[in-house]
């Protein structure tokens, strides 16, 4: 069985494919990215303009068209913060339903948490001992501890590096005075959390994970992605604090020239790298692992789960097929009939 999770964000639709086996872990047999370059279509009232909705319904449909190709058995599309907290987020899903002939759906922030966490559980296994889990995306930062398959505490901030970054940064690159508000308004929030934080006591591992992260550790050194996600990868806060100015002083054209960083990624590198040295220090952390698992297999480990007969931490809504006459699953609809 082939599954799929179509990850519909700011810079891209990304499609990955695993081989589906209960019990094996679901590595990828298949992914493809497809830009929607989201960055420059949101207006001042927090809506995605009319081009920004074209380009991301045709980006989607052609992710769904791969899928079909691949022999794609069942398909959960879901949207990113950027479009889940658009003030047209209904117009937005009913185009791409329209065009692509999936209705995608939108995470809570606790529900992305909590599946990051699952993830990042499933790849250190048993043996890891109380995990604390970082993990900062475009609209929010998800936090998450524990030591068993469920978190003890799941927590969703809004301080993701795109949020902040159009918020706060508003030059590039920006000026003194701003990166210290952007600083003083990610310590005040994650303030809000930390003192619950450390009196659960000091966790056996830290583990990082999101682009931000990853962008990060690989320019501290840590291997490329090439190298294959078995290959530990760490970022300390100190590395992040040597990067730090040097990344403020660079508009995100030159950032985006540096290792690891995508030019897509590179004008809300800076304010991710705020959030990670701003919380890193609050929770009194100066190391964390670099974890390739995240969301996405999240997502994937839940699915299988439920298609074995467990419960699912997502809701598992039919995905409209193209034919409209055929009755509606109970669980997500597979692209192409039975085999």
């Amino acid at each position: 069985m082939r599954l799929g999770v179509l990850d519909i964000g700011s810079n891209s639709a990304q499609l990955q494919v695993v081989e589906a086996t209960s019990g094996a872990p679901p590595l990828p047999a298949h992914g493809v990215k497809i830009p929607t370059l989201l960055q420059d279509a949101i207006d001042d009232d927090g809506g995605i303009g009319a081009e920004g909705v074209e380009r991301l319904a045709e980006a989607v449909a052609t992710a769904v068209r791969d899928a079909a190709d691949q022999r794609v058995d069942y398909l959960y599309p879901y949207v990113t913060s950027v479009v889940r907290d658009a003030r047209n987020r209904d117009e937005v899903i009913d185009r791409i339903e329209a065009l692509a002939g999936v209705r995608p759906q939108f995470l809570t922030g606790d529900q992305e948490a909590r599946l990051t966490y699952l993830a990042v559980h499933r790849w250190y296994g048993w043996s890891a001992g109380r995990l604390l889990l970082l993990d900062i995306g475009g609209g929010s930062m998800e936090i998450a501890l524990g030591r068993d398959a469920e978190p003890d505490l799941a927590i969703s901030l809004p301080l993701g590096a795109r949020r902040l970054t159009q918020l706060l940064l508003p030059d590039d690159p920006p000026s003194r005075d701003q990166l210290r508000a952007l600083r003083r308004y990610v310590r005040d929030t994650v303030g809000e959390v930390a003192d619950r934080l450390r009196w659960e006591g000091q966790p056996r591992r830290v583990i990082a994970t999101s682009k931000t992260f990853k962008q990060l550790a690989r320019l501290a050194g840590a291997a490329r992605q090439r190298k294959g996600p078995f290959v530990r990868r760490e970022l300390s806060r100190r590395d992040v604090r040597h990067w730090l100015p040097r990344l403020a002083a660079m508009p995100a054209t030159e950032r985006g020239k540096l290792r690891g960083v995508s030019a897509a990624r590179a004008g809300q590198l800076l304010a991710g790298a705020v959030v990670a040295d701003t919380t890193l220090t609050a929770l009194n952390v100066s190391r964390a692992e670099i974890c390739p698992w995240a969301l996405r297999e999240g997502i994937m480990l839940s699915h299988l789960e439920a298609i074995t007969g467990h419960v699912a931490d997502v809701p598992l809504q039919p995905v409209r097929h193209l034919d409209e006459h055929r009755p509606a699953p109970s669980t997500v609809t597979p692209l192409h009939p039975a085999r």
